[in-house]
């Protein structure tokens, strides 16, 4: 499980909304996002690594819902957090 409450920035083509604004997301993960984080963490992931892994994980699976939506969105990002916290 992610739980985060952050402010996230995208990149999508022109003409599609791209600007961020603040989100208060829960989204439990599929195993393979959720081995990256643990993996992440075993090799010592320094903070900027975890949110990379964590906006990844947000886009596939939040944001374009596993390919059925939002398929063009090229990137999502954390411009400010106010918590990001990973739960089992």
């Amino acid at each position: 499980m992610i739980d985060t409450r952050a402010r996230m920035g995208f990149t999508a083509p022109i003409g599609s909304t791209d600007h961020d604004r603040f989100r208060r997301l829960t989204v439990a993960l599929p195993p393979q996002h959720a081995a990256r984080l643990f993996d992440a963490h075993q090799a010592g992931a320094t903070d900027q690594q975890f949110q990379d892994i964590a906006a990844e994980a947000l886009k596939e699976v939040y944001f374009q819902d596993s390919g059925r939506r939002a398929v063009s969105l090229e990137e999502v990002r954390f411009t400010d957090i106010e918590h990001l916290e990973f739960d089992l």
